[in-house]
């Protein structure tokens, strides 16, 4: 019985210094989140408070939403961040979560700012059981605290506000050996207020990507959880284009797909020979007959030349098939053929832009000689 009972405690002591590497969420995206917003940090409430950057998180029935950057207490003197990030695997982009650890390991080389810029973090240090705040970066007020230093950081790294890693456009950074031993450490997951966090952002409607289009009106936050007040800070500005995706439907929609409101018949081609020719659209007369003319011949014009890049890229994808075909690498055929889909829905999302730029110089109907009200 002794021996059991010490069996049984020994197993629960090897259960106990198990930690996993990361955690990520089981949902596959193809298509990449928006760019991330710019914005200020809010001041840091206390001491012991370190920043969590803010970054987009997916729901499959509304899509990506942004999760506001804010000040959380570490769970333990000694503690930092790593944030999560998205990365391209497998045909898709899957999100792994963020944790705590006595250093902060890789967070797929993204720049989420305010020290995080990409490897590392310089926005401070632990001394002696308290955090000493890099003022060069981070947003602290010194009458209220003042365990704080100012060391200029120099980032030599082109700053971009791409939000993944991997896939077309993606950053392509790799982890280090150091970043890599980082992953073996003891880990912490998330704390109860950084869940809250989350799930206060997943229930706000105004932070969902559709609906601000990469620039939330909740960009930071003072404190987890708290979306309005004096410490609540808006997005400037989105940090680049937003296009939206037909499908919010994980593995079913692909990284720049068309917009919404587009035509879905080629949304979700993979091949340039998937897609259907363009064609020029009845539209009703506007009673200018010349204006009428005029618009039909550059619906034709665009119409032709959009045509003609689809037979471009038709003929270089299929040409690059062909190679693959003599190679018999099914590693490197995966890889093309995801890059194919890319390039076929990036070059239809360029198409439905042409379009809607185009009927916005609709002609407009002659107003009737009936008296106005």
């Amino acid at each position: 019985m002794k021996r059991i009972l010490c069996t049984f405690l020994s197993v629960l002591v090897v259960v106990a210094c198990i930690q996993p590497i990361y955690a990520q969420f089981a949902v596959r995206v193809s298509f990449g989140p928006p760019a991330l917003p710019i914005y200020e940090q809010p001041i840091c409430p206390d001491d012991g408070y370190l920043w969590n950057p803010g970054y987009w998180a997916y729901d499959p029935d509304d899509g990506y939403y942004w999760v506001p950057g804010t000040w959380v207490e570490a769970p333990e003197p000694g503690f930092l961040w790593t944030p999560g990030w998205w990365g391209w695997d497998d045909g898709g982009f899957l999100f792994h979560e963020g944790y705590w650890a006595t250093e902060v390991g890789f967070y797929g080389g993204i720049s989420y700012g305010f020290g995080y810029f990409g490897d590392g973090f310089q926005g401070g240090r632990w001394e002696g059981g308290h955090f000493f705040y890099n003022r060069a970066v981070l947003n602290v007020d010194v009458t209220h605290i003042h365990n704080v230093y100012n060391t200029t950081v120099v980032n030599n790294v082109s700053v971009n506000r791409v939000s993944y890693n991997g896939g077309e456009g993606g950053i392509t950074a790799r982890p280090t050996a150091r970043e890599q031993a980082v992953e073996q450490q003891r880990h912490i997951p998330p704390v109860a207020a950084q869940t809250r966090h989350v799930q206060e952002a997943r229930s706000n409607p105004q932070l969902r990507a559709e609906a601000n289009h990469g620039k939330p009106p909740v960009a930071a936050t003072s404190r987890a959880g708290e979306f309005s007040g004096r410490g609540v800070v808006a997005a400037k500005a989105e940090g680049a284009p937003y296009h939206p995706a037909t499908s919010r439907s994980g593995a079913a929609a692909t990284q720049g797909s068309r917009p919404e409101g587009s035509a879905t018949q080629n949304g979700n081609a993979a091949h340039a020979h998937d897609l259907q020719p363009h064609q020029v659209q009845a539209v009703p007369s506007s009673g200018n007959d010349k204006a009428d003319r005029q618009f039909q011949k550059q619906q034709q014009k665009l119409a032709d030349q959009q045509n003609k890049e689809h037979q471009k890229l038709q003929q270089q994808q299929e040409k690059e098939d062909r190679q693959l075909a003599k190679q018999n690498n099914q590693q490197r055929q995966q890889m093309v053929e995801q890059r194919h889909q890319q390039q076929t829905q990036k070059l239809e999302q360029k198409h439905t832009q042409q379009q809607q730029q185009l009927q916005s110089r609709q002609p407009t109907p002659r107003a009737s000689s009936g008296r106005r009200q």
